[in-house]
């Protein structure tokens, strides 16, 4: 195992390194000037002069490159032009707001697809099967977007159970802080459950028209007993890759939703400095989502050894 370990380390670190210099490439190599960008064009030329010695645009690219690499090794990813505070305390702040955001997004996600999946498998070619399907279909064509905002209008407006936006901060309690994210995380999750539910019933009735499945419905075991004991775990490594590409999505990509619901978290960090053309905060946070990414595929490679005893490493398939 520890060889395995060892592979898929080098290979993890192997492309947070070439992400890191497309990246560096992209925001500071590509034709124009950073500091022009971030300025402006009406930028006084002292001015100008002195931001390109702060982001050491006067120096060689290589050397610029290796210096950007040892202070990220260092946890110190530049400071922030618009705020003055160092990037790496902004993101502090803002991931406290987008990763529980994320997680709860991803629990509901997974607590509403997979039994939902394994029912409509159950259920082939019956009315319970095409309604859920149909269902599902219309989640993935349902922008969150629009979702959030009917959401908004429903239990915010019209009923008034949930806040409309905003976060109440984990300084006013696990409660309150939990309800300003609810709503976000509900419209973030369905319809990532609807794609998720669709590839667990194609998985699970994939592993239904297995012979060991029939062989264990032969011995006397229940369609439930079958299905839930034996089908659902060996039809898990599909859903468990779209679930690893759905955290990494639901952690990059929440900038419209945050900025529907006014959370403080990263998408909202990133849509501002992309705004006001604070390239140093928009470098560091594409590199922590990008080795976000990167960390959560790892992750899901690992768990596939966990799932299937047939790909741990030294296992003999016969």
């Amino acid at each position: 195992m520890a060889p395995f370990l060892l592979q898929r380390s080098a290979g993890l670190l192997a492309t947070l390194l070439v992400a890191s210099a497309v990246i560096f490439l992209v925001l500071e190599v590509l034709p124009g000037d950073p500091a022009l960008v971030m300025l402006g064009i009406n930028a006084d030329s002292d001015t100008l002069q002195a931001l390109r010695a702060e982001m050491g645009l006067d120096r060689p690219l290589l050397e610029r490159y290796a210096d950007w690499l040892i202070d990220l090794v260092q946890g110190h990813l530049g400071t922030s032009v618009t705020y003055d505070v160092p990037v790496s305390d902004l993101i502090g702040e803002r991931i406290a707001v987008s990763l529980p955001l994320a997680l709860l997004a991803i629990l509901l996600s997974t607590a509403i697809a997979i039994p939902v999946g394994v029912v409509a498998a159950a259920h082939h070619g019956r009315l319970l099967d095409t309604t859920v399907m149909g269902v599902a279909q219309l989640g993935v064509a349902v922008p969150n977007f629009w979702l959030a905002i009917l959401l908004i209008l429903v239990f915010s407006v019209g009923l008034r159970w949930l806040p409309a936006g905003g976060f109440a901060g984990w300084d006013a309690g696990v409660g309150p802080a939990m309800l300003s994210l609810l709503l976000p995380a509900i419209s973030l999750a369905l319809p990532q459950a609807a794609i998720l539910a669709r590839v667990t019933r194609s998985s699970v009735l994939e592993v239904l028209r297995e012979d060991y499945v029939r062989s264990a419905r032969a011995k006397g075991l229940s369609q439930g007993q079958a299905l839930w004991h034996h089908a659902l775990r060996n039809a898990l490594i599909p859903v468990v890759t779209i679930l690893g590409l759905q955290f990494s999505f639901l952690l990059a990509g929440t900038i419209i939703i945050e900025n529907v619901f006014y959370l403080p978290g990263l998408g909202r960090l990133l849509f501002q400095a992309i705004a006001q053309r604070d390239l140093i905060v928009v470098k560091a946070l594409v590199l922590i989502l990008a080795a976000a990414v990167v960390v959560v595929n790892f992750l899901v490679d690992l768990s596939y050894a966990l799932l299937d005893p047939r790909l741990r490493p030294g296992v003999r398939h016969g």
